[in-house]
């Protein structure tokens, strides 16, 4: 089959994809991004219904450093919309009702989440040995520093949030890596602080205007040649100095050629479509787990609540015994996400917690949703479910071995010139570490 020659590829028009093409795209003025959806964006898909505006995937961003210089010299910064004061108020469920989570020392020695047995047991962080945290879980190593009350009542939930993940799975050093490379969480807590302030990034959540699919496909439209969308990369081999992609997709099979390729897809279809190319980066990305989400956009009466609707929105630890993960407040983060006098919940379901959630009929989950509801809001009426929204593989989960297998990873794609992956299974789940990771990869190829 002969090959098409362009200056790079990439395949994924997922954030990480079109932050690749857009940096390939400024070395080399030629970049061809594919992906075989119908629209850019990847998980980033945003929908109007019933005068809602409803988010398919990722609801909000924050904009470290990294993100906010890419964007700055696209000129994209504005078309950020920073989330309302309100939502710098997050929850926790605990207890039979929200608990507002502590953001200071301060508060952490005053919040009901923990017992005055926890709290001390928390101030003895420094003195603990530091260990091993690059072969420990978030919950052994969290658990042996601060103790058990904060694992499961602070981070249990904050990882809910992040990873659908759970504590005892999740590897300390690939989800922490700024805390645990410093002797005590405390000071590592503090050179990150201090780390941040000389990174000027943006504090607080972000989404855009229109919400995050607009985002997306504000991005697309920087790029000179639009992604060649519903278009499936089928093989990938290297001839001499060049890389070919086999595609599959509108005109029939055909191929592309270049000496730059960015696999900017989630893990799963990075390792099939290297299979041939590297058999060992195949199975190391083979092995990396996902965990699903469902996700279920509610519009509900402020009346329908018994706890008042405000702030950012609660997460549900996993010693709760719900199948609700967290539900986060649309319409009070941001303006126009719900019709006059309405309110917009965002519900997660699934996860490791209930990975059965991605096969479960519409009519059941969200029967389970609302008993959720009710016992962590307090239903007087029945809320309107504008979606149901299912990700079989919609986070990965770092274990202990991930820092392990991403080094093993590293060191076979610097055997293979002009090849690198980007993507938020490798450092960072958000959506601003997927487009930092494409900015990386785009780099790798170009020297």
């Amino acid at each position: 089959m002969s090959a098409t020659d362009v200056a790079a590829i990439v395949v994924g028009g997922g954030v990480a994809g079109l932050a690749a093409g857009l940096e390939l795209q400024s070395a080399f003025g030629e970049v061809v991004v594919i992906d075989a959806s119908d629209r850019p964006g990847g998980v980033m898909r945003t929908d109007h219904v019933s005068g809602f505006v409803i988010e398919r995937g990722p609801s909000t961003v924050q904009v470290k450093a990294p993100m906010l210089r890419f964007l700055k010299k696209l000129g994209l910064e504005g078309a950020l919309l920073k989330a309302q004061p309100a939502g710098r108020q997050r929850y926790v469920f605990h207890d039979r009702g929200l608990v507002q989570v502590p953001t200071s020392p301060l508060g952490l020695l005053r919040t009901p989440l923990l017992s005055k047995a926890g709290k001390l047991r928390m101030l003895a962080e420094p003195l603990i040995p530091r260990g091993n945290p690059g072969s420990e879980t978030v919950a052994r190593y969290v658990g042996r520093r601060l103790g058990s009350e904060v694992v499961s009542r602070l981070v249990g939930p904050f990882l809910t949030g992040v990873y659908a993940g759970d504590e005892d799975r999740l590897g300390a050093a690939a989800v922490f890596p700024s805390l645990t490379r410093h002797r005590s969480m405390a000071v590592g807590l503090l050179a990150q602080g201090l780390g941040r302030l000389r990174r000027r990034g943006l504090r607080g959540s972000y989404s855009s205007v229109g919400g995050l699919g607009p985002f997306a496909r504000t991005l697309a439209e920087r790029l000179v040649e639009p992604p060649a969308l519903r278009t499936r990369a089928t093989a990938l081999w290297r001839e001499g100095s060049s890389w070919h992609v086999e595609l599959s997709g509108p005109g029939g099979g055909r191929a592309l050629s270049s000496p730059r390729v960015v696999v900017a897809t989630p893990a799963a279809e990075a390792s099939q479509l290297l299979r041939s190319a590297s058999p060992e980066v195949a199975q190391a990305l083979a092995g990396i787990e996902y965990a699903p989400i469902v996700g279920v956009p509610l519009g509900v009466e402020p009346a329908a609540v018994r706890t008042p609707i405000e702030g950012f929105g609660f997460l549900v630890g996993r010693d709760a015994g719900l199948q609700l993960l967290g539900c986060l407040f649309m319409s009070r983060l941001f303006e126009n996400r719900a019709p006059e006098g309405r309110e917009q919940l965002h519900c997660m379901l699934g996860g490791v917690r209930w990975p059965e959630a991605i096969d479960t009929p519409d009519d059941v989950l969200v029967e389970r949703l609302y008993q959720d509801l009710d016992r962590t809001l307090g239903l007087r009426g029945e809320p309107k479910a504008l979606a149901v929204t299912r990700w079989e593989r919609a986070v990965a989960q770092p274990g202990c071995d991930h820092l392990k297998r991403l080094a093993a990873v590293g060191m076979r794609l610097r055997e293979m010139p002009g090849l690198a992956l980007a993507g938020g299974y490798l450092h960072g789940v958000s959506v601003g570490d997927a487009l930092v990771s494409g900015v990386r990869a785009a780099r790798a190829v170009s020297g």
